[in-house]
C-alpha cells in the first residue's frame, strides 16, 4: 500500500531518470528542427508535409521533429500518475523549457499576427477595425494569409502588450523575443500559483505541476510557439488562487476578479471560469444572500478590468466583434466543425451542398451555454450538500472551471494544438484519472510541423469522419453507463441544499 502523496510506483529512480534525460533530448532535437524548418520568417508559406521533405533539410527537419515530439510526450506520459517529487516536477520542466527558450517560433506562426497587431496600435491604428494589410504591417509577409485581412482576436490588454513589445523589441526578432519573454512570464506566475491551489484541492504538487508545467504542448506551443494563452492562464489561476486563499473578503475578491478581468482581457475564452470562482468566493454557508455579495464583488473586479483597460486602450469593446473572426478556418479538429464536414460529405454524395458547418457550430455554441449552466448549478448544489463548504467550495470550483474549459474547447468552432492547455492545469487539480486528458494533450502536440503547417488541414475528411465517430462512440458509453447507474439516492442534506435559502 502506498501512502498519501508518495511517488507513484512507476516513479523509481532508473524511470524517473530516463524522464527527464529523454525528454530533455526531445526539446533539444525539436529547438534544431525549428533552426533547420521552424516558423522562420523567411519561411515559404503554404507549405505541404511533401513540399516540406523536398526542401534541403527537409528530411532532417522532419524527423527530428518526430523523434522529438514522440520523446517529449513519452517521456511526460511515463510520469503521468506524478513525478517523484514537486521540485523534481519543476526542475525537469524547466530543463525542458531551456532549449526551447532559444528556438525559432515553433508549431505556429500566431507570433507575427501577435506583432503587427502590436505594430499596428503603436502607430495609432485600431487593429479592431484595421487588419494588419491594410495598416501596412512592415512584417506582413511573416502573417499566416488567413489571418492578414481578420481583425485582432484578442482583447486590449494583449494588444497593449503586444505593442510595449514592438516599442521594446523595436525590429521584428526583438518583437519575438519580447513575445516569448511576455509568455513565459505567464506560465512563471501560473507556476507560482500552482502549490497553493494543489492544496486546496488535495492533490500532491508534484502531480499538479508535472501535468501542468512539464507538458509538451505547453512547451512547444507557449513557449516556443509564445503564444498569449500562458499570459491568460498565468492571470487566472493567480486570480482563482487569491479568491481560494481569501474568499468573503470584498478587497480580495476585488483583487481576484481584476486578475480574472485582465485574463479575459487577453484571451476571452477565460470568461467561462469566473462563475465558478464566484462559489469558492464564498466564505461560510453558501446561500443567495452570500453569493449576491461575495461574488458580486468579484465580479465587480471583473467589470472594472473589463471597462478600465477597454477605455485606456481607446479601443473600446471593439475586441468582441474580432471574436466571430476567429471561426474562419475549418478543421475536423474541432468536433462540431467535423461532424457538419461529414454532413456536407454526405450531402455532396446525394447530389446537395447542406452546408451545414455553420449550422452545426451554432448548435454547438448553444449547446455549450447549456452545459455551462448545467456544470455550475450542479457545482452550487454540490457545495450547499456539503457540510464543510470550507474545504469543499474551491475544489468543487477548481472542478467545475476545469469541466467548463473542457466543455469550451470541445464545443468551440475551432481547435488548435495550443487551445489543449486552457483546461490542462484545472484538470491536473482535480481530475481522479489522468489518461483522459493526457492522451488528448500529447496528440495535440503532433497535429503542427516546426514551420505551422496543420496537419489536419491534409487529412479533411478522413480526419472529420473518424472524429465524428468517435464523438457517436463516447456517447453511446456515456449513454450506457448512464443506464447502468444505479437510481440516485438524494441524502437529507442534500435534500436541504435543493431549497434556495
Amino acid at each position: 500500500m502506498t501512502t498519501p502523496g508518495a511517488p507513484p510506483p512507476l516513479s523509481g529512480p532508473s524511470v524517473t531518470r530516463f524522464a527527464r534525460y529523454a525528454g530533455l533530448v526531445g526539446a533539444i532535437l525539436l529547438t534544431v528542427a525549428g533552426y533547420l524548418g521552424g516558423a522562420l520568417p523567411d519561411a515559404p508559406l503554404g507549405a505541404t508535409p511533401a513540399s516540406i521533405w523536398r526542401a534541403p533539410h527537409g528530411p532532417a527537419t522532419l524527423t527530428c521533429w518526430l523523434i522529438g515530439t514522440a520523446l517529449l510526450v513519452g517521456a511526460w506520459w511515463s510520469l503521468r500518475a506524478g513525478a517523484p517529487s514537486g521540485r523534481w516536477a519543476y526542475v525537469t520542466a524547466g530543463l525542458w523549457a531551456l532549449p526551447l527558450l532559444v528556438a525559432p517560433p515553433l508549431g505556429s506562426r500566431d507570433v507575427y499576427s501577435y506583432a503587427c497587431q502590436g505594430w499596428t496600435y503603436a502607430h495609432g491604428v485600431d487593429p479592431y477595425a484595421v487588419p494588419v494589410a491594410a495598416a501596412g504591417c512592415p512584417w506582413l509577409e511573416t502573417v499566416a494569409p488567413i489571418w492578414r485581412n481578420t481583425p485582432a482576436p484578442y482583447g486590449p490588454v494583449f494588444v497593449l502588450l503586444a505593442a510595449l513589445a514592438v516599442g521594446v523589441g523595436g525590429g521584428l526578432t526583438g518583437t519575438v523575443v519580447a513575445l516569448r519573454v511576455i509568455a513565459v512570464a505567464g506560465l512563471l506566475l501560473a507556476a507560482y500559483c500552482l502549490p497553493g491551489l494543489a492544496r486546496a484541492a488535495g492533490v500532491p504538487t508534484r502531480r499538479a505541476a508535472w501535468l501542468a508545467l512539464a507538458a509538451p504542448v505547453v512547451g512547444v506551443h507557449l513557449v516556443a510557439g509564445a503564444h498569449n494563452d500562458a499570459a491568460m492562464l498565468g492571470l487566472l489561476l493567480c486570480g482563482l488562487l487569491v479568491v481560494i486563499r481569501r474568499p468573503g473578503r470584498p478587497a480580495a475578491l476585488l483583487l481576484a476578479g481584476l486578475l480574472l478581468g485582465l485574463a479575459v482581457t487577453v484571451k476571452a475564452t477565460a470568461v467561462v471560469v469566473a462563475p465558478f470562482a464566484a462559489l469558492a468566493a464564498v466564505h461560510g454557508r453558501h446561500t443567495v444572500r452570500a453569493l449576491l455579495r461575495d461574488g458580486g464583488a468579484l465580479a465587480g473586479g471583473l467589470l472594472a478590468a473589463l471597462l478600465v483597460t477597454s477605455a485606456l486602450s481607446g479601443l473600446g469593446f471593439g475586441w468582441v466583434g474580432g471574436l466571430t473572426r476567429s471561426g474562419d478556418s475549418e478543421q475536423w479538429t474541432s468536433p462540431p466543425t467535423a461532424v457538419g464536414l461529414v454532413v456536407d460529405y454526405a450531402g455532396a454524395l446525394a447530389g446537395r451542398d447542406p452546408r451545414a458547418v455553420p449550422v452545426v457550430r451554432g448548435i454547438a455554441l448553444l449547446l455549450l451555454a447549456i452545459v455551462l449552466v448545467v456544470l455550475w448549478l450542479r457545482a452550487w448544489r454540490a457545495v450547499r450538500a456539503s457540510g464543510d463548504p470550507a474545504l469543499t467550495g474551491p475544489r468543487v470550483a477548481l472542478r467545475g472551471a476545469a469541466l467548463a474549459l473542457v466543455a469550451t474547447v470541445v464545443l468551440s468552432p475551432v481547435f488548435h494544438p495550443w487551445y489543449a492547455t486552457w483546461p490542462l492545469a484545472l484538470l491536473a487539480l482535480t481530475a481522479t484519472r489522468t489518461t483522459g486528458f493526457v492522451l488528448p494533450a500529447g496528440a495535440a502536440t503532433f497535429l503542427a510541423l516546426p514551420d505551422g503547417t496543420n496537419l489536419a488541414r491534409f487529412t479533411k475528411a478522413p480526419g472529420a469522419v473518424a472524429m465524428t465517430a468517435l464523438l457517436l462512440f463516447l456517447l453511446l458509453r456515456i449513454r450506457q453507463n448512464g443506464l447502468k447507474r444505479p437510481p440516485r439516492r438524494w441524502s437529507a442534506a442534500q435534500d436541504r441544499a435543493r431549497t434556495w435559502w
